[in-house]
């Protein structure tokens, strides 16, 4: 499984972009793709038409993971011991998700999530 972050949900809809042509190549290969609700609601922010909606939930098959009291647990730890980083909670929420569910994680944003993958996040 692979959840996809913001920058996946949104780039999926253009082709030719690095992150719809490794969405492309994992549907192929038969991977399962989900994201968490965090970044669900950041693509729903938009700007984004009904259509495109439709579309990324379909990529998707509506597996858009929920955020619990699990989640919110491993995001305090995420937090604490990436050095409380400004900026950094949206990014421990999403990686917790990941790490709760055992999947890993695409992101187009790197540098803000390595900081988590000595404490369990899986980068794709």
């Amino acid at each position: 499984m692979i959840h996809l972050d913001t920058n996946y949900l949104v780039r999926m809809l253009v082709s030719g972009f690095t992150q719809a042509l490794a969405i492309d190549q994992w549907l192929v290969s038969g991977q399962s793709l989900a994201t968490s609700a965090v970044p669900w609601s950041e693509f729903l922010n938009g700007p984004v038409t009904q259509v495109e909606i439709i579309q990324v939930g379909a990529v998707l098959e509506s597996r858009i993971i929920p955020f619990g009291r699990p989640e919110a647990q491993i995001a305090a730890n995420l937090f604490n011991q990436s050095g409380r980083r400004r900026g950094s909670r949206f990014d421990c929420l999403i990686a917790a998700t990941a790490i709760s569910n055992q999947a890993a994680l695409a992101t187009a944003n790197l540098s803000d999530f390595k900081p988590f993958a000595p404490l369990g996040l899986k980068l794709v």
